[in-house]
């Protein structure tokens, strides 16, 4: 038997056997993947119409990196996909979220590209339509390069299979009620609300006597990939970056209102303590310590609301006024606080253990106090640490907190040096009692939030004012020496640096007078109760927020929430989401969204000094419908309104709560203020805006969503 021979040609015998072994030399070229993926369900049972989430999340070997799924480059890398199979049983909301991803320029592209490294987590909502036991399958399709020489392995697939148990959902006799079983739409038509035919805006727009009851949801584009590759949020960049952005936000929220009251109470506070240094550190050290714990530990129990019910809630806003109310009188000498009888004689043997708990109270209240003001690195800080974020949100924290901590160090070693210059002690009553003064004013702040929030009506724009007027004049008579309080001793002579401060407090007074018949006050904007609550404009008449041009605010107390808010500049517009989407779509407009709230002296100066110059405000009169959302308002929905997010599990019952909800849901942020130029669907046309007092920005913000609205057509 003969077994057949071939021959070939010797200058192809290595290519023939170079592609015979190449099978078995690519198989030995073959690597691990550096990335290892584990899924699972954050719920194993629910019922129909609950929305679960896959969380998929990655541990990623050093030297390596995950391309994220939130950007788009042509030509680029391959990111990240999220497949989920089609089925019967349930239905996919919106894209996977990725959580902690990172941005860099790659040359290559070029481009920036986003990216996980070291562990990766995306979050992929899933809704469940039917009840019984459901398998929810899918795949990640991933690619994973090194980070030493950018060379990436070929694209992976990990498929995933995930079993949650469905039951069937309550049953209820309401109609209403039994729509929140249905899929959600987030589209125009599928709102409950009713628009007549197209009408001027002074029309009335009527809503049906049932609204519907669901909750807001994500965009079935990603947000994050919506703007033609554009990301909604900020790129994270590197630790150090965000570490800096945190600490010059701190500094910044030191010029806030929410923070002064505090100053008064350090000084005072220090002016009487032994060992000022050691305890001055204390007092800084402390304040980072509960600040870091109230801001990661507490917020992952409660979430971004924990920030929000402080700053706007009734009750620690009234608690702060009186705590703030009773320290300015004692200051100004009515009574003195001081530790029970009881424990007087035990002062001694423990004075510094007395010492070191005041210290402490002082730092807890500080760090209450100052979450009224935080609300743009806090609450991103919190949606971070609620979406799985650990090192993240503390390191935060500490870098925010080190910013009140210099100043109010300083202000804690401030009383010592009084002390240390000669003849301080004569001045020093007259200090405390100029301070008492400033208390008074300041505490005024945190009754009017609590007043606005829930429509209390008791400091209105001109009767604070009118306390503000009367106290400021009485400091500039109190250093005049015209007025006499207890511990003080009788003025002979003003000296020079006195009387240049009874100036500065009585020019203070003029200025805010006209601001009873209407005047802006810009500078005090933050500051001030809107100029919506003025019960008299000399520019106006009264109530200016009512009345104005035709086409303006006429007809806005038929709109929906139109008799508890008011736009300022006379301004025509909306207060409910759904109601603004469909009268812009039969008017042909892109709608402009205000996220702000009662409590947000941000959102109050960008109303005085952005939207009140006039290029900024006929593009908002003229080119849009402006919708106004506050999502702190404690007004209570009716009943059938009612659902629970998606976000954190929690009923939504007042109007503030589902503006909110809508606010980190939709467009995955929630600071105030934060605007928005959406399409009659509610998608993002441009990257919203925040706080940015540059008019002419602001104008270009405006005009870039104009100019892509009218191109998408």
């Amino acid at each position: 038997m003969y077994l057949p021979i071939i021959v070939f040609p010797m200058k192809h015998t290595f290519p023939f056997w170079a592609f015979l072994l190449l099978p078995l030399l690519s198989w030995g070229q073959i690597k691990q993947n550096p990335a290892v993926w584990t899924f699972s369900l954050d719920k194993k049972t629910a019922n129909v119409g609950d929305v679960v989430t896959v969380n998929i999340k990655g541990s990623i070997q050093d030297g390596w990196y995950v391309y994220s799924n939130d950007f788009k480059l042509d030509p680029g890398p391959n990111p990240a996909v999220v497949t989920v199979n089609p089925s019967g049983l349930y239905e996919v909301v919106g894209a996977a979220t990725p959580v902690g991803v990172k941005e860099k320029f790659e040359d290559i592209w070029p481009g920036n590209v986003r990216y996980f490294i070291g562990s990766a987590l995306f979050k992929q909502k899933i809704k469940l339509l039917k009840a019984g036991p459901v398998s929810i399958n899918g795949n990640l399709n991933f690619s994973t390069c090194s980070t030493k020489d950018g060379t990436c392995l070929p694209p992976a697939d990990e498929p995933f299979e995930l079993a949650v148990q469905v039951a069937s959902a309550p049953t209820t006799t309401s109609a209403t009620s039994a729509s929140l079983t249905k899929p959600i739409s987030t589209t125009v038509a599928a709102a409950t609300t009713v628009v007549s035919a197209p009408a001027p805006l002074t029309a009335p727009v009527t809503t049906s006597a049932t609204v519907s009851a669901t909750p807001p949801v994500a965009n079935p584009t990603d947000p994050l990939t919506a703007l033609d590759g554009t990301t909604e949020k900020e790129a994270d960049g590197s630790l150090w970056g965000f570490i800096i952005t945190a600490f010059l936000s701190g500094l910044v929220a030191l010029l806030t209102p929410c923070v002064f009251p505090i100053i008064p109470m350090t000084v005072s506070f220090f002016t009487n303590q032994k060992g000022g240094v050691w305890k001055a550190l204390l007092y800084g050290a402390s304040i980072i310590l509960i600040y870091v714990l109230i801001g990661t530990v507490v917020s992952r129990i409660n979430g971004p609301a924990f920030a929000n019910f402080v700053s706007t809630h009734w009750l620690p806003n009234v608690l702060f006024f009186a705590v703030f109310f009773v320290f300015g009188l004692s200051f100004l000498g009515l009574f003195e606080i001081v530790l029970p009888s009881s424990l007087v004689n035990k002062a001694d043997q423990q004075a510094e253990r007395g010492g070191v708990v005041g210290i402490l109270f002082m730092a807890f209240t500080l760090v209450l106090v100052s979450f009224s003001c935080t609300g743009p690195i806090v609450g991103s800080l919190l949606v971070a640490s609620a979406g799985g974020e650990v090192i993240k949100p503390i390191v935060g924290m500490a870098a925010f907190s080190s910013a009140f901590a210099i100043p109010f160090t300083l202000f804690a070693l401030f009383p010592q040096w009084l002390k240390s210059l000669p003849k301080s002690g004569g001045w020093l009553n007259s200090v405390k009692v100029v301070l008492g003064f400033l208390e008074l004013a300041l505490a005024l702040k945190f009754l009017s939030i609590a007043d606005q929030v829930y429509h209390w009506g008791l400091l209105d724009r001109d009767v604070f004012l009118s306390f503000w007027i009367v106290i400021f004049a009485l400091i500039g008579f109190y250093l005049l020496g015209k007025i006499r309080l207890p511990h003080d001793s009788e003025t002979k002579m003003v000296s020079v640096p006195r009387l240049l401060m009874a100036i500065l407090m009585f020019a203070f007074v003029v200025y805010m007078v006209p601001g009873l018949w209407g005047a802006p006050l810009k500078a005090l904007a933050g500051y001030l109760p809107p100029e919506t609550s003025q019960d008299f404009n000399i520019s106006g008449g009264v109530a200016a927020g009512n009345g104005g041009p035709t086409g303006r605010q006429n007809g806005s107390e038929s709109r929906r929430h139109g008799a508890l808010f008011k736009l300022p500049h006379n301004l025509g517009g909306f207060f409910d989401y759904k109601e603004a989407l469909a009268y812009a779509k039969t008017v042909n407009k892109p709608v402009f969204i205000d996220f702000t709230g009662h409590g947000c002296v941000n959102c109050r100066e960008m109303e005085a000094r952005v939207w009140s110059d006039p290029q900024v405000r006929n593009r908002l009169q003229n080119d849009y419908v402006v919708v106004a959302l506050y999502v702190d308002d404690k007004t209570e929905l009716p009943q059938t309104e009612w659902y629970k997010s998606t976000y954190d599990q929690k009923d939504k019952k007042t109007i503030g709560a589902q503006n909110a909800d809508l606010q980190i849901v939709k467009y995955n942020n929630n600071a105030q203020p934060h605007y928005c130029l959406v399409d009659h669907d509610g998608n993002l046309l441009v990257r919203p805006k925040n706080y940015d007092l540059n008019a002419q920005n602001f104008a270009q913000f405006l005009d870039s969503g104009k100019a892509k609205f009218e191109k998408k057509g």
